[in-house]
């Protein structure tokens, strides 16, 4: 089955301080783009709505423009920018670094599925 969607037209967006993410859902694959503005941080931004201590949604990534620092709840950083290709297992936080809009794209599924959603009662 062949199936196309434009980012011009995503499937949802959701909304959080100082960013948002917008998502289209295909058979087999669910693809986000989110775009984090200067000053956002995970820990501050998204976990009041998600009610957790860490980011619990697994990345695979691609950055498109900006940096952003990772931290892993059990030791261990990096620093991602243009270009870079990376994996992020649940357990960190993240913010962005210096004055650019840092923009991502998501190829995991859960990012695109999960992330900033309100925690379930």
């Amino acid at each position: 089955m062949l199936e196309t969607k434009t980012l011009d037209k995503p499937d949802e967006r959701r909304d959080f301080p100082r960013g948002h993410l917008e998502a289209v859902h295909l058979t087999g694959l669910d693809f986000a783009v989110g775009t984090f503005e200067p000053g956002w941080r995970w820990s501050e931004s998204v976990a009041p709505i998600v009610g957790t201590k860490s980011c619990e949604v697994h990345h695979n990534g691609y950055v498109v423009q900006g940096r952003m620092h990772v931290t892993m709840d059990g030791g261990g950083e990096a620093e991602v920018g243009p270009g870079d290709v990376f994996v992020i297992p649940p357990g960190h936080d993240a913010w962005v670094v210096g004055d650019e809009q840092c923009v991502v794209y998501d190829f995991a599924g859960t990012m695109a599925n999960e992330y900033a959603r309100p925690a379930e009662d």
